[in-house]
């Protein structure tokens, strides 16, 4: 069954047309992430859906019920979705707590008692379930977008519509709200993502749409998208975002074909010296670690390097996913023990790690 339903949408500002004629079915499950350059609608798609604009013509059905019929009951409709927007929209007068019960005790007629049973699970899934009588005002950015999306999933929605959330955080912030997308995808949560990080949008995403000349330019797989784009203008969009990944599964790894591959990457794509060598640095220590620290007391290796190159911001990061037992390589008591890893911390602009179901996850900002 379509979860949502987008027949020959179009909007236009003015003279300014956003959308023409977008028609887009999502399935129960799907994670559709929405990609695209400034101002080319991504943003315009999602509040048409929510009803928070509205269309110039076309029609717009969550589950059966169409929100953009004349006597829609747009408010019972918008409860089958919550969205996650840019901003964190919590109410400054109200802790944590208050702020997740309201709308469930308001709308949804539960009993206090069981909204707040209901809101301390869902912050204890998302680390936050000693948070819940703090005032949003001594949270951090990445905590408030965090009990943005539980008060989301206090409503108990079908669907969850994420408008670039995390596009105003610190880099240090951004993991802990992916991680939190990541878990909700685990549990097989539809949604409809907008949003600039590449690297998520490829691990997570069943269905890439590249949103260009007012609309839906070109759609498929993660890898139909970003390794294989069949459209010009698509392909000059991934063009400016590059990849390489590899898998490590031994100790006894060929390290000399890791760095070759990787000095290829820089060559094809123009890095500088300084970052080629940057990154096989980096790499090979942060490879190093793992296997001598966090996996001292096993063979089953399985650590994974992506790296991400944007043309168009001229930035370089270096992601590494190691399963196994929680090891921060940057929170080691002797850090004089683990030169490579002091040498890394100084060469890297930000260092972000998080621990998620089992994985150790970094991204580095060279």
């Amino acid at each position: 069954m379509s979860m949502i339903r987008v027949e020959h949408l179009s909007k236009s500002f003015g003279s300014q047309e956003v959308l023409k004629d977008v028609s887009l079915n999502i399935e129960q499950g799907e994670r559709i992430v929405i990609i695209g350059g400034s101002g080319c609608g991504k943003s315009v798609f999602l509040r048409s859906i929510e009803f928070l604009e509205h269309p110039d013509s076309g029609h717009i059905f969550i589950k059966d019920d169409e929100i953009t019929a004349k006597n829609a009951n747009v408010n019972n409709i918008r409860e089958h979705m919550g969205m996650v927007y840019q901003g964190f929209h919590l109410f400054e007068h109200l802790n944590v707590l208050d702020n997740i019960t309201l709308a469930p005790v308001r709308l949804k007629k539960q009993t206090k008692a069981y909204a707040e049973k209901n809101a301390s699970a869902l912050l204890e899934m998302v680390g936050l379930e000693d948070r819940k009588y703090d005032m949003p005002a001594i949270l951090s950015g990445g905590q408030k977008q965090r009990v943005a999306i539980v008060r989301c999933l206090a409503m108990e929605p079908e669907v969850m519509l994420f408008d670039e959330p995390t596009s105003s955080l610190d880099p240090a912030m951004v993991g802990e709200v992916l991680a939190t997308m990541r878990l909700l995808a685990r549990q097989k949560m539809t949604m409809l993502i907008v949003t600039h990080e590449m690297a998520f949008a490829k691990e997570i995403a069943t269905r890439v749409l590249y949103f260009d000349q007012h609309g839906i330019y070109e759609q498929g797989t993660p890898e139909e998208i970003f390794n294989h784009p069949k459209l010009p203008r698509t392909q000059s969009f991934i063009r400016k975002l590059k990849y390489f990944s590899d898998h490590i599964s031994s100790r006894n790894f060929d390290l000399m074909h890791l760095q070759g591959s990787i000095n290829a990457f820089s060559q094809k794509y123009g890095l500088t010296p300084k970052a080629s060598y940057q990154l096989q640095l980096c790499t090979e220590e942060l490879v190093a670690e793992f296997i001598d620290y966090g996996y001292c007391d096993t063979d089953q290796i399985s650590i994974d390097i992506s790296i991400e190159y944007s043309e168009s911001e001229h930035s370089v990061s270096l992601y590494c996913t190691s399963c196994g037992r929680q090891y921060n390589p940057f929170k080691v008591h002797d850090l004089g023990a683990h030169l490579g890893i002091t040498i890394l911390a100084h060469v890297a602009k930000k260092i972000d790690y998080t621990y998620e179901s089992g994985n150790n996850l970094i991204k580095i900002d060279l």
